[in-house]
């Protein structure tokens, strides 16, 4: 065996020739038996004309039987963890003589896991303000708001027109409502409308253009100045309810607001300490794949960068872009992402040895719940989800989730905690660039 390079091996084999011989007869007299040779009948033609007549496909059988029946052999004999499919060359087979060939291939990383305990990440528990509570409550309310008709009145700032309106002109595909409504002044609202509408009153009707920036949600609309012919139908007034333990009652299982109040810290806590806690343990993780710098399988690392691209083409189609529309260059896309791919694998690596020493495994009970959430989610039987889900190899994946959070979780609990660095001020010369110069 020789070591190439990382995790790349080559072996050369030599199968004897008395080993090439017999394997020879025996594939010669298998097609022997089902040949139709004329003049023949099935198994009778002689030897040499069968061999004549389909040398190199006995040829082909025989490597195929022999090659890897050998190389198994030698690799279990070295004791190797193959990934990958080896590749084969060199290969020299003649009659008479021992069958000699070369198989390259890549291996498993062995490597010696430094200390992951106590690794120091910058970690701190998160705090939640009176200001944060009632932000979170204003949010509550917006979501129990009502609008209220009012008298007819010419509209001002903070009212919603209730509008009734047909594009002109400027979009290619017409734009028309019986009834929208359009908060004055408001900062997702077009300036065209709070213009236009600030002052009419219910009965009026008005035509004016609106102009939508370049990147505005809507594709019909987004960069296009779009004439319209609107009549105002009303004018009404947002309601919000009174933050009192009614309201906390009709939000769910409280009794008071103080409840809800609680509720609400626990909440904004509990996001906040998974968001600071996954990122102290990107960090950890980090500062492990730095401490241990060893030689990854390059099928590995190319798989990895696959999944990245598939990742960010589904995200693109959920966005409405159609992945087919890009010409992906494989090669600078391998070249650029190579780095970062190699340090996730890298990463993946280090946490399964970690698993694997702490005995760190998800259990039947673990991987059930989840099932049970999947199948709730898809609204059918937990027995219809986990056949699908075992079918398609997504229970595997659950599988080993759930054990790379759970050593995750370990590593945390097991790290030294540090303060976190303030964030670095601007520097002056940072502060004047994105100060606007006085005119």
């Amino acid at each position: 065996m020789a070591l190439v390079e990382g995790c790349k091996h080559e072996l050369e084999i030599s199968i004897p020739g008395e080993a090439v011989e017999q394997e020879t007869k025996t594939v010669t007299e298998r097609f022997r038996q089902r040949a139709q040779l004329k003049g023949f009948r099935a198994g009778k033609a002689p030897v040499s004309l069968v061999r004549q007549n389909f040398g190199s496909d006995i040829r082909q059988k025989v490597l195929e039987n022999l090659v890897p029946k050998f190389l198994d052999a030698k690799i279990g004999e070295e004791h190797l963890r193959v990934v990958g499919t080896p590749n084969i060359s060199d290969v020299h087979f003649h009659e008479g003589e021992s069958l000699h060939f070369k198989a390259q291939f890549e291996v498993f990383p062995e490597f010696e896991l430094n200390d992951y305990r106590g690794v120091e990440t910058p970690y701190a528990e998160p705090q939640v303000s009176d200001e944060d509570i009632a932000k979170r409550i204003e949010e509550l309310r917006e979501t129990k708001a009502t609008y209220a008709n009012e008298e007819p009145r010419p509209i001002v700032t903070g009212d919603y027109a209730v509008v009734a309106l047909e594009s002109l002109s400027g979009t290619d595909e017409p734009v028309k409502a019986d009834e929208v409504q359009v908060l004055i002044g408001g900062p997702e609202t077009m300036a065209g409308f709070t213009e236009h509408l600030t002052g009419a009153s219910p009965g009026d009707e008005k035509e004016f253009d609106v102009t939508y920036p370049d990147d505005y949600g809507r594709e019909q609309l987004a960069g296009k100045t779009v004439r319209f012919h609107v009549t105002v139908k009303g004018v009404r007034r947002k309601e919000l309810p009174e933050v009192n333990d009614d309201f906390a009652q009709d939000l769910g299982d409280f009794r008071t607001v103080d409840e809800l109040r609680e509720a609400v810290r626990k909440s904004i806590f509990a996001q906040r300490q998974m968001e600071a806690q996954r990122t102290a343990k990107d960090k950890l993780v980090d500062k492990l794949v730095d401490a241990n710098m060893f030689a990854v399988p390059t099928v590995f690392v190319d798989r990895q960068i696959e999944n990245r691209v598939e990742q960010r083409l589904r995200a693109l189609a959920q966005e409405g872009v159609d992945p087919s529309s890009f010409n992906l260059d494989w090669a600078k896309i391998k070249e650029a992402q190579r780095d970062q791919a190699t340090r996730e694998v890298r990463a993946s690596l280090i946490l399964g040895r970690v698993a694997e020493r702490e005995a760190i495994v998800a259990t039947n009970e673990e991987v059930d719940a989840e099932v049970d959430r999947i199948a709730r989610q898809e609204r059918e039987a937990v027995a219809v989800t986990r056949k699908k889900l075992l079918e398609n190899g997504t229970l595997e994946r659950i599988a080993s989730h759930i054990q790379t959070e759970k050593t995750l979780n370990f590593l945390f609990d097991n790290a030294t905690k540090t303060v976190p660095l303030p964030e670095p001020e601007p520097t002056a010369l940072e502060t004047s660039e994105d100060t606007p110069a006085a005119e």
